[in-house]
């Protein structure tokens, strides 16, 4: 008698669409593994993804604004949870696999620093070609379950790794991950600028709004509608009209939010806080923890020092740096 596992893979052959990757036809794990009866390997990827250590810190690590008073502004976990989201929603409009999909969303920022993209510049000038979709990727290989890693599918971490820039991933569900996170960053981080106070409605350029709409759920909508009506195959791609404001728009957050002196307020301090433990830390390699320890003995201080700090939550690293350098008060 098959197993469900099988089931559901000769249930994905018969229903998705010839571009899709198939759980079956996936090129595996490093390390081999007997095969799950329940769950198809892609199926396993998102559980392992979830169950992660990495995963629970992104809900106390900056999306954009660092150490929002509010509960409504993103964190990291919110993001990723908006990107699964929209990039389901895509590949299920597209038949392709929802799971390979999902998986992808899921681990795609693990290895994000504290502090967002500002302690992700502060970590590569202090160790150099460091980025976070590479540590995505070594936190899934190497730093979960210390040493052992989650021995995720090729597929996952192809994805995983080509979602910010330069190459692609080589599957369509990997493709629609990298735009599905375009999509949510630029939108929601639209929303949180104007609730910080950053921006307002009527900052955002009137042939945008006009095109894509005037609200998150009017654009999200268009841009996810003209993605599935022009892809086809593993081409995954906007009409070019739809294409120019969504460059358009990117443009606008750049130099209207990233770049803005108001919302990047405290990110001057994130490089002197960072640097600060980094430095420590490299002076003292025997403070770090076990897990960190092994690290250092197998590939540098340095290396190790970099992998403990790009975990750190917000909270923690800040907790961290005023536990070495801020002097404690003296209790009678």
């Amino acid at each position: 008698m098959e197993c469900i596992r099988e089931q559901t893979e000769k249930f994905e052959e018969q229903i998705l669409s010839k571009s899709a990757t198939l759980a079956i036809n996936s090129k595996g794990r490093k390390i081999e593994e007997e095969k799950c009866p329940l769950r198809t390997d892609f199926q396993r990827d998102r559980d392992r993804i979830i169950h992660s250590k990495a995963f629970r810190r992104l809900k106390h690590k900056t999306q954009v604004f660092l150490s929002p008073e509010s509960d409504h502004y993103r964190t990291r976990l919110t993001h990723t949870l908006e990107v699964a989201q929209i990039a389901r929603t895509v590949s299920r409009a597209l038949r392709l696999n929802e799971d390979l999909t999902e998986a992808i969303a899921l681990g795609h920022d693990l290895g994000h620093t504290p502090f967002g993209h500002a302690g992700e510049r502060a970590l590569n000038n202090l160790f150099g070609d460091f980025t976070h979709y590479e540590q995505s990727v070594r936190v899934c290989e190497i730093l979960e379950k210390p040493g052992g890693g989650l021995n995720l599918t090729y597929e996952v971490l192809d994805g995983i790794v080509n979602h910010t820039k330069g190459e692609w991933a080589h599957t369509p569900e990997g493709k629609v991950v990298r735009i599905s996170d375009h999509i949510a960053y630029m939108n929601h981080d639209i929303e949180d600028a104007i609730r910080a106070g950053v921006i307002n409605d009527n900052d955002i350029p009137k042939d945008i709004t006009e095109f894509l709409g005037d609200t998150k759920t009017k654009r999200i909508t268009k841009l996810v509608t003209s993605l599935v009506n022009n892809s086809f195959e593993s081409d995954i791609k906007f009409d070019s009209e739809t294409q120019l404001y969504y460059d358009k728009m990117h443009d606008f957050l750049y130099e209207s939010i990233y770049y803005n002196p108001i919302a990047k307020a405290e990110e001057s301090k994130v490089e002197g806080l960072i640097a600060g433990i980094y430095k420590y830390f490299c002076e003292n390699p025997q403070k770090l923890t076990d897990e960190y320890k092994t690290v250092c003995e197998d590939e540098g201080v340095e290396r190790a020092v970099t992998d403990y700090i790009a975990g750190m939550t917000d909270h923690y690293a800040v907790t961290v740096y005023n536990e070495i350098y801020i002097p404690k008060s003296w209790e009678v």
